[in-house]
């Protein structure tokens, strides 16, 4: 049986669409140094080792807002900036009920999924417009929507706050 040029063409199409939807959710290898680690049970995206790794320039392309707010680490009005969490967590393909939010000199938090859901809770990487060092919380650091929410300004957002990210793992 021969198939015409047209049938052909049709095929090579179809494949073509079908390969470009079935990569448009992978998540790319980053390219610059690995800032955050997600680890999980279950990943819908690893891109090392069973991990989803993000290096800034990732995380910065991701769906994120800003946000002008006071914060008891900081003196004045600052304006945070970042991707959303949950952004991160989709692109991740990360599920579960809690995530244990990880910082560089080993802190950890528990952090129900909820408030990555259903708050717009920024993963900051810059503060005022620049990138966050180490020395001044970053290079992420996890704000909860103060500006938007008075309501959240207290000890228990507070202790979830974490500062000094560097992974997170998401738990059933």
């Amino acid at each position: 049986m021969r198939l015409s040029i047209f049938s052909m063409r049709s095929c090579v199409i179809a494949m073509s669409l079908l390969l470009s939807v079935g990569g448009a959710s992978a998540l790319e290898k980053p390219t610059g140094d690995v800032i955050l680690t997600i680890t999980a049970a279950h990943l819908e995206h690893p891109n090392i080792d069973g991990t989803a790794q993000f290096d800034l320039n990732m995380l910065e392309e991701l769906s994120g807002r800003s946000g002008e707010m006071e914060t008891p680490w900081t003196q004045g009005r600052v304006k945070f900036s970042g991707p959303l969490l949950r952004a991160v967590l989709e692109a991740a393909g990360a599920h579960g009920s809690t995530m244990k939010v990880k910082a560089i000199n080993d802190y950890i938090a528990d952090v129900p999924i909820d408030d990555a859901l259903d708050l717009d809770t920024i993963l900051a990487t810059r503060m005022n417009g620049e990138p966050m060092s180490v020395r001044e919380k970053g290079p992420l650091f996890l704000i909860y929507p103060f500006d938007k929410d008075p309501g959240l300004y207290n000890e228990k957002y507070f202790s979830r706050s974490v500062w000094q990210i560097k992974a997170i793992e998401v738990t059933p």
